[in-house]
């Protein structure tokens, strides 16, 4: 295990450094003009929960399960949801003031001088993503530490956006998910830098055509975390997000898609149906 995971201090500042740094020299999306009816912005929650093995805490990426009654159902996600766009614009002024966590954030004031346009688009997004996480799951929003943006990505079947930001909850154990919600997820950092852990999800779509590389549907890479009880996958944009979070901060990763041990799954039409 690197040490990294065993030490706050070093991880919360080599976090921060790195995902600094990768923002300052890509072009993200902060000079593109940004879609506001097709953005979401989400929070890339980490935090220490107890690891019952061995007595001791480690850091988790927190994901929600969603449920039966939102669109891709029983998928894991980050908490955050679209942009209001009436709302969020005038949170985003709070959610960026000294007191608040942006507004601690150690490279806050270099941002807001260098790049304003940058700056305001980020509080707009953290903004959307405390206002939904706390509809989603009551997160607080005054418990957290801003690490830093990650790259946005497309989701392949809807139009959608997705602009995370990386969190720490600081305190907070418990959660209550909402009617969106079916569960919280903890995945143990430790696990996602296993590459045992990885697979090729092999998807059949009900009504829909086989992409001519497979017989059976399409291939995508995927994490399988197992618990003692269930079996949890990790796919699609959130797996992207997550794997990039992983090589910027570990410099680790997945295995190749044409390597991976082959598990199956299918979407029927219910996928694509719901509120959200």
């Amino acid at each position: 295990m690197p040490q990294l995971l065993t030490d706050t201090a070093a991880f919360i500042h080599h976090t921060m450094r790195m995902l600094h740094a990768q923002a300052s020299r890509e072009d993200f999306y902060y000079n593109q003009p940004v879609d506001q009816a097709a953005a979401a912005g989400v929070l890339f929650l980490l935090g220490l929960r107890d690891n019952q093995k061995n007595n001791t805490s480690e850091y988790c990426l927190i994901l929600n399960k969603r449920s039966l009654k939102v669109r891709q159902p029983g998928d894991l996600c980050f908490p955050g949801g679209s942009v209001a766009r009436r709302l969020d614009p005038l949170l985003a002024r709070f959610f960026s003031l000294p007191i608040t966590s942006l507004g601690r954030w150690k490279y806050w004031s270099r941002w807001r001088k260098s790049q304003p346009q940058t700056a305001r688009r980020l509080t707009l997004f953290w903004a959307t993503g405390l206002r939904e996480s706390f509809e989603e799951m009551r997160l607080n929003p005054f418990g957290l530490r801003f690490l830093g943006p990650l790259p946005p990505q497309s989701l392949v079947m809807f139009r959608r956006t997705i602009y995370p930001l990386a969190a720490l909850i600081e305190r907070q154990k418990r959660f209550f998910p909402n009617w969106e919600v079916d569960k919280i997820v903890y995945i143990p950092l430790r696990e996602l830098l296993d590459s045992t852990n990885y697979r090729r999800y092999r998807l059949n779509m009900q009504n829909r055509v086989p992409a001519k590389s497979s017989n059976l549907g399409w291939d995508y890479p995927c994490f399988q975390f197992r618990t003692k009880d269930e079996r949890e996958i990790l796919w699609g944009a959130t797996y992207r997000i997550t794997t990039v979070f992983m090589e910027y901060i570990f410099g680790f990763k997945p295995p190749d898609l044409e390597t991976l041990p082959v598990i199956e799954g299918c979407l029927d039409q219910n996928y694509m149906t719901g509120y959200k």
